[in-house]
């Protein structure tokens, strides 16, 4: 793998990606890049972004069809209402259920669940259809 050269801006992009402290997307990450260093494309953000998954240094989601970034090996997962899309993240502290079913080491999962969510629920009890 061909090294890459320190820049100022893969300073800045290192710098700022050490304060993230929660889920970040790509064009989180360049606003706040940009308040450094307004010449800082949102392509040369992707390429760091794709540079630290490639090293594991970051790890990636998919999050409503977006990508989203976290400096930590987080567990994802979400319940989407099939009714009203209303998508909630939920976490999942135990995977014993999974650690049966699989051989290895689970590093992080991301899980997608979909349903009818409480308040649709509702809304159908109290007016069924005909």
């Amino acid at each position: 793998m061909k090294e890459s050269r320190q820049t100022k801006q893969k300073n800045i992009l290192e710098k700022k990606l050490k304060e993230q402290t929660k889920l970040f997307n790509a064009e989180e990450l360049h606003n706040e890049v940009k308040k450094e260093d307004k010449n800082i494309g949102i392509a040369t953000v992707y390429r760091f972004l794709k540079e630290n998954l490639k090293k594991h240094s970051i790890h990636s989601y998919d999050c409503n069809r977006k990508k989203i970034y976290s400096l930590k090996t987080n567990n994802h997962c979400h319940f989407k209402c099939e009714k009203c899309g209303k998508t909630e993240h939920f976490d999942i502290k135990e995977v014993n259920f999974l650690k049966e079913k699989l051989k290895g080491d689970i590093c992080n999962f991301q899980i997608d669940v979909n349903g009818i969510c409480e308040e649709c629920k509702l809304k159908n009890q109290r007016f069924p259809t005909l």
